[in-house]
């Protein structure tokens, strides 16, 4: 299935694992093998791939201790009928993070789920990261499609400029910003006024959220280091400014 002017599969897929915050991860049961489903709070990597902070004391994560084959099932609710709404089945598997990398997650997820800080450090949680073997997408009639990895994640291999200054970017815009974040989402976006926040950029774009409600940014072109994102930030709420 080829992309239309209105279905980018590549870019459905992506904004998906970009805005979810929940989603329905399976496991293979330790000793049986038997399928083990149940509900998780996500983030994203700088390139996209899902992040987990899960306990040992869980028994999923027991599962991918044993087994780090997953899956994992990401949905966009619609208004009556829940089938109506996009969703993306990812297969992969779990990989538990440490050191560097580690800090990076930890850094992500908590901007995505600020109360989690207050469990975060405990012994028996760990950061892990689901390096993608490819997804299938359901998007409506006649819009399934398989896609791998290359056609959802992010090239991050240019841009570790932008990755090393996201963070003071992300505390700029929230502390000093937050006028132009609500131009972002109302203008640029459609949505309604409300205490928008940035809790992440990366080379495509910038993600925010709201309370439960969360939205994507897509930039009109790629984004590496401080500098371009300063330009590009800059440009998109002069333009959010015009449509006022």
């Amino acid at each position: 299935m080829q992309p239309t002017a209105d279905f980018d599969p590549s870019k459905l897929a992506r904004s998906l694992l970009r805005r979810s915050r929940q989603g329905a991860l399976a496991t293979l049961m330790a000793g049986s093998g038997d399928p083990y489903c149940s509900l998780v709070n996500v983030a994203a990597d700088a390139d996209a791939s899902p992040i987990l902070l899960i306990s040992r004391l869980a028994v999923h994560t027991k599962n991918i201790l044993g087994d780090s084959r997953v899956s994992l099932m990401l949905d966009e609710r619609a208004s009556g009928d829940p089938l109506e709404g996009a969703r993306i089945m990812l297969a992969g598997r779990a990989e538990e993070t440490t050191g560097d990398h580690a800090a990076v997650l930890r850094r992500r997820y908590l901007n995505a789920h600020p109360s989690a800080e207050a469990f975060a450090d405990f012994k028996d949680f760990s950061f892990f990261r689901i390096v993608s073997s490819g997804l299938h997408l359901v998007a409506g009639f006649g819009r399934i499609i398989d896609l791998k990895p290359s056609q959802f994640l992010t090239d991050i291999s240019d841009a570790a400029g932008l990755l090393e200054a996201e963070q003071g970017a992300v505390e700029h815009m929230n502390e000093d910003h937050r006028d132009a974040m609500n131009l972002y989402a109302t203008k640029l976006l459609g949505a309604e006024e409300a205490d928008w926040r940035c809790t992440g950029c990366d080379p495509d774009g910038m993600d925010m959220q709201a309370g439960a409600a969360t939205l994507r940014l897509d930039f009109p072109e790629r984004v590496r280091n401080a500098g371009e994102l300063r330009k590009m930030l800059v440009k998109l709420a002069g333009e959010a400014r015009a449509k006022t």
